[in-house]
C-alpha cells in the first residue's frame, strides 16, 4: 500500500500548478483529429481535480461487485456533461462542485465504509456532468472529427485511468471489508479529499483576490 499512498503523493506533488487547467491546448480549439485525440488524453490529466476524482472513482468502484461498470456511469455522464457546453447549457457553479466532488469522493474512501453501488453511481453521475462541462470548455467551435475524437479519447484514457487505480489497490491490499478498514486505504483518500479541500481553497482566495 505504501506505493500506492507515494504515488498519488507524486502526482498530486506535481499537479497543483494544473489545478485549474482546462485546456491542453492552450486555448486552441481543436482543428484535426490528430488535435482532437491531443486535447482528449490530456484534459483528464492536466487538472488535478479531474485526475483525483477519476482515481476515487476507480478505487471506490475497485470494492464493488460493478467494479467494470460504475467507472463507465461517470464516464457517460461526463460525456453528456461535454455536450451540455456546446449546447449552450449552463450549469452553476461548476469549479466549485468539481472541487466538492473530489473531496466527497476521497472522503467517503477515508471513512473506510462500504458505500452502496448506487450511492456511488449517483456521485459519480453528477460528479461526471459538471467534470464534462469543463472539459467541453476546450472543444468548443470544432468541428465533427475532432469533436468525437475528443470525446472518445477522454473517454478512454478517463476509464484506464480509473481501472488501473482501483486493481492497483485491491492487488495491493486485497478485497474485502478489512481492505476498506485499512490504514494507508484510509489515507489515500484522506489525500484525494485534501486536494479537493486545496482547490476550493485556491478558489476563495481567488475570488477575495488573494490568489498569487
Amino acid at each position: 500500500m505504501k506505493r500506492i499512498t507515494l504515488l498519488l503523493a507524486a502526482v498530486f506533488a506535481v499537479f497543483p500548478q494544473f489545478a485549474f487547467a482546462h485546456h491542453p491546448m492552450g486555448g486552441k480549439t481543436p482543428s484535426t483529429l490528430m488535435e482532437g485525440l491531443l486535447s482528449g488524453v490530456g484534459h483528464p490529466v492536466i487538472g488535478l481535480d479531474h485526475l483525483a476524482f477519476i482515481v476515487a472513482v476507480g478505487i471506490a468502484a475497485a470494492f464493488t461487485a460493478q467494479r467494470y461498470t460504475l467507472p463507465l456511469v461517470f464516464i457517460v455522464a461526463t460525456i453528456a456533461g461535454t455536450i451540455l457546453h456546446i449546447n449552450a447549457v449552463d450549469l452553476p457553479m461548476v469549479e466549485t462542485v468539481i472541487a466538492g466532488s473530489v473531496v466527497l469522493a476521497g472522503g467517503l474512501i477515508l471513512s473506510g465504509q462500504k458505500i452502496p453501488a448506487g450511492v456511488l453511481a449517483l456521485l459519480f453521475a453528477v460528479g461526471g456532468i459538471f467534470h464534462g462541462y469543463a472539459y467541453g470548455e476546450a472543444i468548443i467551435g470544432a468541428e465533427t472529427t475532432p469533436l468525437v475524437t475528443y470525446l472518445a479519447a477522454f473517454a478512454l484514457v478517463q476509464y484506464v485511468i480509473a481501472i488501473a487505480a482501483g486493481r492497483l489497490v485491491v492487488e495491493t491490499i486485497g478485497a474485502g471489508r478489512k481492505a476498506l478498514e485499512n490504514m494507508p486505504y484510509r489515507i489515500t483518500g484522506g489525500m484525494i479529499a485534501g486536494a479537493g479541500l486545496f482547490i476550493l481553497g485556491s478558489q476563495a482566495l481567488a475570488v477575495l483576490g488573494l490568489a498569487a
